[in-house]
């Protein structure tokens, strides 16, 4: 899908979508009384999503026109736009459109930038589908959507707009599609190497360290997690350095689980049938370096990803075991279905220690229990510093993706203490998403640090909106804008 602006002129295109806000034709230039007749005639009343569809006859064939509202002048937000624009690029589909015109639009209250990422990204985001493994899949053309109508000296702006959402766009859908792969044959290598091609394409360093590394690392924790699996374990570290004069370093972590059968405490089949996407987190961190990188932001960022398989075997780890770790605490493990909170602790630490990053995000696709707390349209959040989250929360608003900080008491760290160890991987049946999240902080230490649990955000069993069924990207832009700030 190609973007651009005033290229295609509104005669020339297959398909004009002209977006309405509710009960203010006016703002619609050039189709001001036809809103008008449907307004009046209540064919059509603009509300958020509502889709008319008008053909004209136009030198002996018909062009297609999709009036598409977005709602209330005063309720309209970036996500409302994604939505809308999601159902106009399905119905162009319908069309076999490949010029679309879309009628230049403002809406007071809503940055100009935040209304054209919304329709860029609600229409890129629409127009995915995974069907790779199809043998009957249909080849679609390429479609190229115009924003039309932009005055000149809006041109230049408006185009940085494109620019950035393009990237967001490329950037997120590459984590989809990471998150898509089956496991047998996205396997931590592979997931390396996507890694590594995706710093050479967009522009940032990757090392990938092996087991040995990762043993030489004392990274015991991640390790033990990795024993059931003939597959090894990769330790990805990707390094993107855009203000040299600056010694602020921002730590992303994601976790790796490129397929998480629950080692000993075995999930369910039914549990196990989605466990491919227990890598979204770490396809965020991949999306998230590669628009960083694309958009040449200002900033120094490192990512980390401990890749690996919670499988079982003869040499697994198993539920009473006590284990090590880089950091140096021993753990119980209760439950080795609790294993991304163990990849991470040594990959947070390793980030902290060895690449000297000053502050730090972790985002898990990690507990069921975020699901039951938010369930799939709003990202869980622990932290250890409010500012920090202040900042997430202003990103967040950028993304359109909703994240919820929960509450991190002492009597919550209480939960995971163990009687022989210095801490038990799970801590119970309460809080499980707050416990899971700080067993993570205990290898923080006094660093700013957030925890983003993606359970129930980073996948989709149905279709909807600019939704398709399996990953999300969750994560990649809203850690963009994050970087940013």
């Amino acid at each position: 899908m190609k973007f651009s602006v005033n290229t295609i002129e509104i005669g020339a295109s297959d398909v004009v979508i002209v977006p309405v806000i509710q009960k203010n034709f006016e703002k619609s230039e050039g189709f001001e009384n036809t809103i008008k007749y449907l307004f009046d005639t209540k064919k059509f009343k603009g509300e958020i999503g509502e889709i008319f569809n008008l053909s004209s006859l136009k030198d002996d064939k018909y062009e297609n026109i999709i009036f598409v509202g977005l709602g209330k002048e005063k309720e309209i937000t970036g996500e409302k736009i994604r939505v809308a624009f999601s159902k106009v690029i399905k119905k162009c589909r319908e069309f076999k459109a490949q010029k679309i015109f879309i009628n230049n639009f403002n809406v007071d209250g809503l940055a100009y930038a935040e209304a054209i990422n919304a329709v860029i990204e609600g229409t890129g985001f629409a127009a995915y589908k995974f069907d790779k493994y199809k043998s009957d899949k249909k080849v679609e053309k390429d479609m190229e959507l115009c924003i039309g109508n932009v005055p000149l000296e809006k041109l230049e702006e408006v185009k940085g707009y494109i620019d950035e959402a393009s990237v967001l766009v490329e950037a997120t859908l590459l984590a989809r599609t990471l998150v898509n792969e089956p496991a047998n044959i996205m396997t931590p290598k592979v997931l390396a190497k996507a890694a590594s091609d995706a710093g050479k394409k967009y522009g940032f360093e990757v090392d990938v360290f092996d087991k040995a590394k990762i043993k030489e690392l004392d990274m015991k924790a991640f390790l033990a997690v990795s024993l059931g699996s003939e597959n090894p374990p990769r330790l990805i570290v990707m390094r993107y350095s855009g203000d040299k004069d600056n010694r602020q370093v921002l730590g992303l972590v994601g976790k790796g689980l490129t397929y998480d059968a629950g080692g000993y405490s075995i999930k369910t089949s039914d549990g196990m049938s989605t466990m491919k996407s227990d890598m979204g987190g770490g396809a965020a961190v991949i999306g998230a370096m590669s628009a960083i990188a694309k958009m040449k932001l200002k900033v120094n960022v490192v990512a980390v990803i401990a890749a690996c398989e919670n499988l079982i075997s003869g040499g697994s780890y198993k539920p009473g075991d006590i284990i090590g770790s880089m950091g140096g605490k021993t753990i119980e493990v209760i439950n080795t279905d609790a294993e991304g909170r163990l990849t991470l602790a040594d990959a947070v630490y390793y980030t902290i220690s060895k690449e000297k990053v000053t502050k730090v995000v972790d985002i898990a696709t990690l507990t069921g229990a975020a699901l039951s707390a938010l369930g799939i349209t709003t990202t869980a959040v622990v932290t250890n510093n409010k500012e920090f989250y202040g900042k997430l929360e202003e990103a967040s608003y950028k993304s359109g993706e909703k994240v919820w900080m929960l509450p991190a008491f002492d009597e919550y760290k209480e939960l995971i203490k163990s009687n022989i160890a210095d801490l038990k991987n799970i801590g119970g049946k309460f809080a499980g998403t707050i416990t899971a999240g700080l067993f993570i902080g205990e290898f923080v230490g006094d660093k700013p640090w957030l925890h983003l649990d993606i359970a129930g955000t980073a996948w989709r069993d149905s279709e909807k909106d600019y939704y398709s069924i399996g990953g999300t990207g969750a994560g990649v832009r809203t850690l963009y804008y994050l970087a940013k700030l």
